[in-house]
């Protein structure tokens, strides 16, 4: 059930914020994997940060005794495969291997460096 405000409410972005145990190693991993420039940085060092590519954000929190419990967050792709092989290039664990699934999407799920996991999709 919706109430007349929220049918009212009009969203922007929301942008997934990673817990990450090292913040400038992560950087470096999802520069390198993916191309995501760092377009904020704030404390030094550095506790929070918020890396950019095209339209996406992911925000990357300092969070020294992080343990990742489950999927933290959807990356809707135009190649999964090329996603899948930057993982394994990067030596990241696979968590789900590629699969095309009856819903529509070919997709898998991988750990960053800090464990988080990330679910990959493409639309088939």
């Amino acid at each position: 059930m919706t109430s007349k405000h929220s049918e009212q409410l009009k969203f922007g972005r929301i942008a997934a914020c990673l817990p990450v145990k090292d913040i400038e190693k992560s950087h470096r991993l999802y520069n390198a994997m993916f191309g995501f420039d760092k377009v904020f940085e704030n404390g030094t060092p550095p506790g929070f940060m918020i890396l950019q590519k095209d339209d996406a954000e992911l925000h990357l929190t300092l969070q020294p005794m992080h343990k990742a419990p489950f999927n933290i967050a959807h990356m809707l792709v135009s190649d999964a495969t090329a996603v899948y092989a930057l993982c394994e290039k990067h030596g990241l664990r696979i968590v789900k291997r590629l699969q095309d699934k009856d819903y529509g999407l070919r997709s898998f799920v991988f750990e960053d460096l800090d464990g988080n996991r990330i679910d990959v999709g493409q639309t088939l």
